[in-house]
This record gives C-alpha cells, sequence and structure tokens, in this order.
C-alpha cells in the first residue's frame, strides 16, 4: 500500500531535460527486477554508468552537493513513452518523493499517484524561476498537496492537479481501498443478489 502524500520537503535537484521517456528513467533489461527495493541502482542507468557499468558521478542526481535529493524538477514531458511502473519504482527507491515538470507522459502520471510519487505540473517560465534560485543556493522545496503550493527561495506557487489523484495521494488509498471506500453498499448489493442467484432450486416434495 502506498505512503500518504500530504506533504514532501527537501533537496531540490534540476535535471534539465525534456522528453525523458521510462526507457531513460530506467532500461527495459532491468524490468526483468521484479522488487521495488534496490531499483535505485538502475536509475537513469545510461546517463550514470559507463560501458563497464561502473558508476561514473557525473550525472546531477550523483554528485555530492545534490544527494539526498527528494524533489526532481525536471522539464517538459517527463516520463513519455512505454508503460513501465518500474520506472516510479526506481524514483522512489532514490528517495525521490516528487517530480516537477510542465507535462507528464499519462501512464507514468497515472502509476505515480498509484504509488505515491506526487508528480506536479507547472510552467515552463515557473520551472525556471526554481532552477535559477537553486542554482543561486535556494536547494530547499515544500510542497503542500492540501494547499497545492509550491514554495522556494522565499516564492509561493500554486498548482493544479486533479481531485481524483490528490484524493489518492492524501489518503494513501490502492485501488481495492479507493473502489470499496466509494462503492462498498453496491458491491454488497451485488454480492448478496449473486448469491441468491446461485443457489441451487429446492426441488418441491
Amino acid at each position: 500500500m502506498p505512503e500518504k502524500v500530504t506533504h514532501v520537503e527537501g533537496r531540490g535537484t534540476p535535471l534539465d531535460a525534456d522528453d525523458v521517456d521510462t526507457d531513460q528513467i530506467i532500461p527495459a533489461q532491468f524490468l526483468k527486477v521484479t522488487e521495488k527495493q534496490g531499483l535505485s541502482k538502475y536509475l537513469f542507468y545510461r546517463w550514470r554508468y559507463d560501458d563497464a557499468g561502473e558508476l561514473t558521478g557525473d550525472f546531477v542526481l550523483d554528485r555530492p552537493e545534490n544527494a539526498g535529493t527528494t524533489v526532481l524538477i525536471a522539464g517538459r514531458n517527463f516520463g513519455i513513452g512505454s508503460s513501465r511502473e518500474n520506472a516510479v519504482w526506481a524514483l522512489l527507491d532514490a528517495g525521490i518523493r516528487c517530480v516537477v515538470a510542465s507535462s507528464f507522459g499519462d501512464i507514468f502520471y497515472n502509476n505515480a499517484a498509484k504509488n505515491g510519487l506526487l508528480c506536479v505540473k507547472l510552467p515552463d517560465k515557473a520551472l525556471n524561476e526554481i532552477r535559477f534560485s537553486i542554482q543561486a543556493g535556494w536547494s530547499l522545496v515544500r510542497v503542500d498537496l492540501g494547499e497545492q503550493t509550491l514554495t522556494h527561495g522565499g516564492k509561493k506557487l500554486r498548482f493544479e492537479i486533479e481531485p481524483h489523484i490528490k484524493e489518492r495521494l492524501m489518503s494513501g488509498m490502492d485501488d481495492i481501498e479507493l473502489t470499496t471506500s466509494k462503492y462498498l453498499p453496491q458491491i454488497e448489493k451485488y454480492e448478496e443478489s449473486m448469491a441468491a442467484y446461485l443457489k441451487p432450486r429446492r426441488q418441491s416434495a
């Protein structure tokens, strides 16, 4: 079951790239790994490792000053491409709890909500302001999902989010819990009718 998400606060790190697809987030050869723990090793693998499989340390998330990144500041169309929930798992396993971008791939966006990864949509201009403030030393980013605000460098920005996504994140419910919370009476009524229907007919004496 995903954790409840009400606030995210921590170091923000810019990833200056648009159109980051799920294969770049976690390459296809690692999809056979079904455990969520340990997937951070393969996060952005092609950008972080050399041909011999050695970590170069040059990638933005591997730099010492960005250790403990909680909020990833991306660009446009983050998480586009094929459907792979492992991309979300790898980000969460790396300690990232929020991705900020101007747009997201639809499947990635929905997978993120199901697993407790907050995706915040802001205009390109706002993203550039956040990058500038981080470069100026304001690395702390605070996100309040209840208020739908992101605070950085003394500025507070409001973002929009779909009500059902917000509810899912703040409640920490999975698909089954979300369904039963809304439709339990209807489900029980249906099950009762099905039980009656399945009863064998009694033969009269």
